[in-house]
């Protein structure tokens, strides 16, 4: 059975079965779409699906995995025009009962490799893990095909500016070859 929903409330583990697969399907309203655009500062979110399951593992612990898809509108880090991106991903996550946290050493702890597994609480929010995941999965720099970065000169008034070629070190060394070798010296 497929629970599919614009919205799901969390599973309670409790009432979750064990000897069954718990499947959902999670397609936002637009309403939903426009929140969670908002909660990750998109342009847009076109559209957002989370379509998995839920299951046991073991007689305590439990299993999701699904897919993610989504079509996200977001600023061009250049030019702040709208850029497109088709997001899809495979989620994973396994929620355990008892979940060994590395060691604290002074004031600071280790974060462990495996970012997949979480500690098993009262609820698994599943919705809660399609936006963790969206917001995951977004392009840090999303930059459209067009955006061209040019060339910033800042200076003091009446100075000559510094270029990005003038900042390059081996850029004098190169010209000086080049004007040795035309004059036929080495």
């Amino acid at each position: 059975m497929t629970t599919q929903s614009a919205h799901l409330a969390p599973f309670r583990v409790a009432d979750l079965p064990q000897n069954r697969v718990v499947r959902f399907d999670i397609q936002p309203d637009a309403p939903r779409l426009a929140e969670i655009a908002a909660d990750l500062g998109l342009l847009g979110l076109r559209k957002l699906r989370f379509q998995g399951e839920l299951r046991a593992s073991g007689r305590t612990d439990w299993r999701l995995e699904a897919q993610l898809g989504a079509t996200v509108d977001q600023p061009c880090v250049v030019t702040l025009d709208p850029v497109r991106t088709r997001i899809k991903a495979d989620v994973t996550r396994l929620f355990l009962k008892r979940l060994d946290l590395p060691e604290e050493i002074d004031g600071e702890v280790e974060m462990p490799e495996d970012d997949t597994t979480e500690e098993l609480g009262v609820e698994i929010d599943v919705e809660q893990i399609m936006c963790e995941s969206l917001a995951l999965n977004l392009p840090l720099y999303p930059r459209s095909d067009d955006a061209a970065l040019g060339e910033a000169v800042f200076t003091e008034p009446g100075k000559e500016a510094l270029r990005d070629e003038d900042a390059r070190p081996f850029a004098g060394l190169a010209a000086l070859r080049n004007k040795l070798e035309e004059s036929g010296e080495k």
